[in-house]
């Protein structure tokens, strides 16, 4: 959501006659998108806002903060000395005044107001990834899960016109980008009228020239399944579902508001296996939620060897500012039983996810570039498969960003899969 509210940025800049550069030396005004619900995020923050330091002082470049954590901190970061100017998610629209105020000299000035209606659904953002088009079909959360500081930073659930979230998908496939991925807090609270979130994935899929649909997230409380359906019937939307667990035990569910039981959630990824059979799931966990018990971590941790998850995006618990358990739950487990904790579950996974890419070796996918050059070299490009998982092949120059490749599967490390171009002729121009 935070790439695609700086697509968003990016827009209403340009549109008001500002330039985007490259390099910060060049920058009159630099603006940091923040998160807030990771406390390694906000350090990342101070840390940058730190390192912006020299430029504020040598060139008087100004420095603001957009996003969750303004939004969340306004308090704190209105006494910070080196930042000019915060605007929350809701604000976007107010971005040209703050900065001319702040070329003005004018102080600190903040713009935290949470929206009920804004959606921005007029402003096509500034796309480059050619690969990929993120999509926001609603902004908010109503869930109020009581780990979570999203509803107060991003406010209460709004959803955009069904017509309006189609219509931007043409445009993304007109300008030939292969994949859309939906976004939303919790896409199935999504309604239009009388469409829900399945009748939106339906529309969408039946955009031409949309090759890939991939949709985060839902929630386990009310997940349809009519949507199971609708991912099975259409090829062109991928066979790969986020699914965040959180916990596996009911007590523990129950303290974080989750509004679902364990053996509720077991039964709804076993659902998705027999409907949808080569379906890839990948889930959040989170260790170390005040007062869980070992006991409560062990149920967990069978649950995951029940499930077995493809892939799981692990977290200790941190608490954060404003939320219900920040407020009523002292954070009692220890930073030792954390890392205990957290590296058992690590563990599971790594033998899972193992588990899952031997059984792609020999196989043929069809992958998605993404990277035309990997990190480590030039001769490799890289990519993903319909079920999201990572491929690298090797680059003789002619694979693009965009292109969608039949590959032969012939190998694996811990996390990717290693494979070959079939043929050229496989290659699909995005």
């Amino acid at each position: 959501m935070n790439e695609y509210d700086t697509e968003l940025v990016h827009s209403i800049l340009i549109e008001n006659k500002h330039t985007i550069v490259q390099k910060e030396l060049e920058a009159e005004v630099i603006l940091l998108n923040t998160c807030a619900v990771r406390e390694n995020a906000f350090n990342k923050i101070y840390a940058r806002v730190g390192d912006l330091k020299f430029l504020r002082k040598a060139k008087k470049t100004r420095v603001g903060i957009l996003g969750c954590m303004a939004q969340n901190l306004k308090k704190d970061l209105l006494l910070n000395k080196n930042i000019d100017f915060t605007l929350g998610p809701d604000s976007y629209r107010e971005l040209p005044k703050l900065i001319a105020d702040a070329m003005d000299s004018e102080p600190i000035n903040s713009i935290t107001d949470l929206s009920e209606y804004e959606t921005y659904s007029d402003i096509e953002p500034t796309r480059d990834n050619q690969s990929n088009a993120w999509l926001a079909i609603m902004r908010g959360c109503d869930n109020f899960c009581t780990f979570c500081v999203v509803p107060y930073t991003r406010g209460r659930e709004r959803s955009r016109e069904l017509e309006s979230v189609v219509e931007e998908a043409k445009e993304i496939a007109n300008k030939g980008i292969p994949q859309i991925t939906l976004l939303g807090q919790n896409v199935n609270s999504y309604r239009s009228g009388d469409d829900s979130f399945a009748n939106l994935m339906e529309a969408v899929a039946k955009v031409d020239g949309i090759k890939r649909i991939r949709f985060t997230s839902p929630h386990p409380k009310d997940f349809p399944e009519e949507l199971l359906h609708i991912i099975a019937k259409y090829p062109n939307i991928c066979k790969q579902i986020h699914l965040p667990l959180q916990s596996g035990n009911n007590e523990v569910l129950s303290k974080m508001n989750r509004d679902y039981t364990r053996e509720e959630f077991i039964k709804l990824a076993q659902r998705m296996r027999t409907i949808i059979p080569n379906v890839h799931i990948s889930t959040d966990i989170i260790i170390g939620f005040p007062s869980e018990t070992r006991e409560q971590f062990n149920e967990t941790a069978s649950l995951m060897e029940e499930v077995r998850f493809d892939s799981a995006y692990i977290f200790k618990y941190s608490p954060r500012e404003g939320t219900l358990a920040k407020r009523k739950f002292p954070d009692d487990v220890s930073a030792e039983e954390k890392k205990y904790r957290i590296m058992l579950l690590n563990d599971i996974q790594k033998r899972h996810c193992s588990e899952t890419l031997k059984r792609m070796v020999g196989n043929e996918y069809k992958v998605l570039i993404e990277k035309e050059r990997t990190p480590i070299s030039e001769t490799q490009c890289q990519g993903k498969t319909d079920q999201g998982i990572t491929v690298v092949l090797p680059q003789d120059g002619s694979l693009k960003s965009g292109d969608i490749i039949t590959t032969q599967i012939t190998d694996m490390t811990s996390h990717v899969l290693i494979g070959e171009t079939t043929s050229l002729s496989s290659v699909t121009q995005a």
